[in-house]
């Protein structure tokens, strides 16, 4: 009897032991926020991850971001290179953003050969509606010239006009 139960565990080890082993997530979330740059006109997202485990060269980050405007989710595929080890992604340009509705966003480590190595999935919520953007920018060129657009003759409007979302 004894050496059927000790049969059974040792048995019972070995299963265990071949069981394949994922590891830790290769990437932490550790930050997430719409960014509104007034000056440019234009809002976005903006992601930060750590990386916690090294991953293979040639691996990449996908992100995917809800559409506030509607329409298909916003791409973004950026290389991870093994010495950084913080991670910052910055969506396209969007519109129509809302305060208080949470939108979803999907951030995808593929490793070289395509696999996905990790997958997060989290929402970012504004406290501020896109409407407190300038319709135009305010500035342009790398000097960040006046736009004359927006200051005619030089000088600022009464009222500036604000952006608003295309229907």
């Amino acid at each position: 009897m004894k050496r059927i139960i000790i049969s059974a565990l040792f048995a019972a080890a070995v299963l265990v032991g071949c069981q394949r082993e994922t590891g830790p997530d290769p990437l932490k979330l550790t930050g997430k926020m719409f960014v509104f740059n007034y000056r440019l006109a234009y809002a976005a997202y903006m992601i930060t991850l750590n990386k916690t485990e090294p991953v293979p060269d040639g691996s990449v980050v996908v992100a995917s971001f809800e559409n506030p405007a509607g329409g298909e989710p916003l791409t973004l595929t950026r290389k991870l290179f093994p010495k950084l080890d913080r991670v910052t992604l910055e969506s396209p340009e969007i519109s129509c953003v809302k305060k208080q509705r949470p939108y979803a966003v999907t951030i995808e480590v593929k490793g070289p050969d395509g696999a996905t190595l990790q997958k997060l999935e989290t929402t970012v919520t504004s406290d501020l509606d896109q409407d407190v953007l300038p319709a135009k920018p305010l500035v342009e060129g790398p000097a960040y010239a006046k736009n004359p657009e927006v200051f005619v003759g030089g000088r600022a409007p009464e009222r500036f006009e604000t952006a608003a979302c295309p229907t």
